[in-house]
């Protein structure tokens, strides 16, 4: 439907063989390239007598010929930009790009031109100067791979996290920034196969890790792990790198003693909660306290304790995760040290006398 439908033509490039006709219902551009001069400006005034409502009987039309498939020009799916030279300034991106590359290109941010790409699974921006990840990164909902690695990044930010992202995103290369720390929310990425976390500084991982129950392929090396995480325990992996960390040597005989005899109400409550699964959630309890129940310890006996608890590091070979394991060092060793907590002193009384009994 033509009539009283046309909003606007745009023909600045009609000599070139390009036009576009804006209608207004279906509200899209019909975008000509690649046409006969002669036949584009005959077809454009047919265009205006019919939007004006001629007869279209009398208007200037040729019998229609259909195009050649070498004549139909393919939506583009990828795009691949190494060079700052390069980089489009003045075009749009195609809307229809899966897989986009704009590495080498000294960007000091995200374009908010790719982040209306809805279709992209495939976004590399390694090799830039991008010092911060806008929240609008988690409406890429088809996003399945993000390459960010040499980059000038200080965080990865809790909203990516809890974006749609948690059930597209299968590889994170975050390797070559300067991020210290990873936020609780990151182990929301449940999608994630592959994490990429070398040279960067990191001084921990996330507390829940064990969470990643997908994830296959872990790097982290040349950080500055001082021990690992206890649901580092939890994780399934094929292939696992932590060379170069500062590892601690462990010591389970001097422990961190955060016990508070007796108990106080909080930790009786919070203890109960995790150990009977009780429903908490914002809208029954203060955010910080349902952030603490969220980091809960586990004892060796299977029981929860929140401020109140026993810590020490001990040994674990990294085969017990990883089928394939890239040494800790250069001495040709596999282990690590890992955090170990227990709720009481009789719990670790008895750890200390297993721990005795076998050395």
């Amino acid at each position: 439907q033509v009539q009283q439908n046309v909003e606007r033509l745009f023909t600045r490039f009609v000599e070139e063989g390009k036009a576009t006709v804006r209608l207004r219902e279906p509200a899209v551009d019909l975008c000509l390239s690649k046409a006969n001069v002669i036949n584009l400006k005959t077809f454009l005034s047919a265009v205006r007598l019919a939007h004006q409502g001629n007869d279209t009987g009398v208007l200037p039309l040729s019998p229609l010929v259909p195009a050649k498939n070498s004549d139909v020009e393919k939506p583009k799916t990828k795009m691949i930009i190494t060079s700052r030279r390069d980089y489009p300034l003045t075009k749009s991106f195609p809307f229809s790009l899966e897989h986009l590359q704009t590495s080498y290109c000294k960007l000091a941010r995200i374009d908010t031109r790719v982040l209306s790409l809805r279709k992209l699974r495939k976004l590399d921006l390694s090799h830039n100067h991008i010092k911060q990840l806008p929240a609008t990164l988690g409406d890429l909902v088809c996003l399945q791979e993000l390459d960010l690695h040499d980059n000038h990044l200080e965080a990865f930010s809790g909203a990516l996290c809890n974006s749609g992202l948690q059930k597209s995103l299968q590889f994170l290369d975050l390797s070559q920034n300067q991020i210290q720390a990873l936020p609780l929310e990151f182990c929301q990425l449940r999608g994630l196969v592959q994490l990429r976390l070398d040279d960067n500084a990191l001084l921990r991982l996330p507390c829940r890790i064990g969470q990643l129950s997908r994830l296959r392929f872990l790097s982290a090396a040349r950080n500055k792990l001082p021990f690992l995480p206890s649901d580092f325990r939890k994780l399934s992996l094929e292939n696992l790198d932590l060379f170069g960390n500062p590892f601690e040597q462990p010591n389970p005989l001097v422990p961190n003693i955060q016990l508070k005899i007796p108990l106080t109400l909080l930790e009786c409550a919070a203890r109960a909660t995790v150990n009977h699964r009780i429903p908490y959630g914002c809208h029954l309890l203060p955010s910080h306290l349902c952030k603490d129940l969220e980091v809960a310890k586990t004892c060796r006996c299977g029981s929860a304790c929140l401020s109140s608890f026993i810590q020490i590091t001990v040994t674990m070979n990294l085969h017990h995760v990883a089928h394939t394991v890239v040494l800790v060092d250069n001495m040709g060793g596999t282990d690590a040290p890992v955090l170990c907590y227990f709720c009481s002193l009789g719990c670790y009384s008895q750890f200390l006398d297993r721990h005795l009994q076998s050395n």
